[in-house]
């Protein structure tokens, strides 16, 4: 029986599994049936517990752990790479908790990183991402927290930045930004899990030294992103914790999870969120983009 597989058409997701999804590695006997939707529908397709193996926000997994586990690859992690607040050019932060504020999704990682900051549940106003700069441009919202590749291109849309959330997470906490990670079901077989973790570094691994074999699946799903766009994406969000988690990886979602459980902006469970096994936690391989 063929695993569901959803992952984002963002370039740092299609970048890492494209081996996967195209069996350009052996994938020791498994199949998989793969679906591209944004974040926010992988959310809500997990929390509906549609998908045996998918991308999902921290924010999410943690609504969704009594079911799920997270592997140690795949995830995107990191510093300098989290949401950020735009606006027009003279608007500031002063009357934000107020104002309407264009989201990604309401269980994205960017909102429940807002809610942390602004320490209340401001006016969303949830929108796929590509259109929350857009919709700030033609005023239509005062504020609005983009990802992804919207940190290169804000200022193509006449905006500003106002915040960097993942800054002012690193600040309060020491730790790296934890933006998203692979779920998958608690119910399949260990031996399942541990040979999907094991592909997605395979997959990881194989786009790192085969740019040329992976780019044209990723240019097909990045739309009309540019070229020095899509490079500086990949850059940006697939790194050593991509490959593997660590100890610094699996620290940073616990705290985020564990700080979400005292603010009341998550339910408290006692659910695991890793497996124990030396099998899937065993240190891996640094990272390296072959150029």
């Amino acid at each position: 029986m063929p695993l569901s597989f959803g992952y984002s058409p963002c370039p740092n997701d299609t970048f890492i599994f494209c081996a996967l999804a195209n069996r350009l590695i052996d994938l020791d006997g498994l199949k998989f049936n793969v679906e591209l939707h944004d974040v926010e529908t992988l959310n809500r397709m997990c929390r509906e517990n549609r998908l045996d193996v998918t991308k999902i926000s921290i924010a999410a997994y943690a609504v969704c752990r009594d079911e799920y586990e997270l592997l140690t690859s795949g995830s995107a992690i990191g510093r300098g790479c989290g949401p950020i607040i735009v606006a027009k050019p003279g608007v500031t932060l002063e009357g934000i908790r107020e104002a309407e504020v264009a989201v990604p999704g309401l269980m994205t990682t960017a909102c429940f990183l807002f809610s942390l900051y602004a320490e209340t549940s401001p006016n969303f106003r949830p929108m796929t991402f590509d259109r929350i700069m857009p919709a700030v441009s033609r005023g239509e919202c005062h504020y609005g927290i983009i990802i992804h590749e919207g940190r290169f291109t804000y200022k193509n849309y006449g905006l500003q930045k106002l915040l960097d959330l993942g800054s002012w997470w690193e600040e309060e906490t020491g730790l790296p930004i934890p933006l998203g990670g692979i779920a998958i079901r608690r119910r399949l077989d260990y031996n399942v899990k541990k040979k999907v973790n094991d592909l997605i570094r395979r997959s990881l691994t194989f786009a790192s030294k085969n740019l040329l074999e992976t780019s044209d699946y990723v240019r097909l799903h990045a739309q009309e992103m540019k070229e020095e766009i899509i490079r500086e994406h990949i850059s940006l969000y697939v790194n050593d914790f991509t490959m593997n988690l660590g100890d610094t990886g699996k620290q940073a979602i616990e705290a985020f999870i564990r700080i979400g459980a005292a603010k009341g902006l998550i339910l408290p469970s006692k659910r695991n969120i890793f497996r124990d096994e030396d099998e899937i936690t065993s240190p891996s391989r640094r990272f390296v983009l072959v150029p």
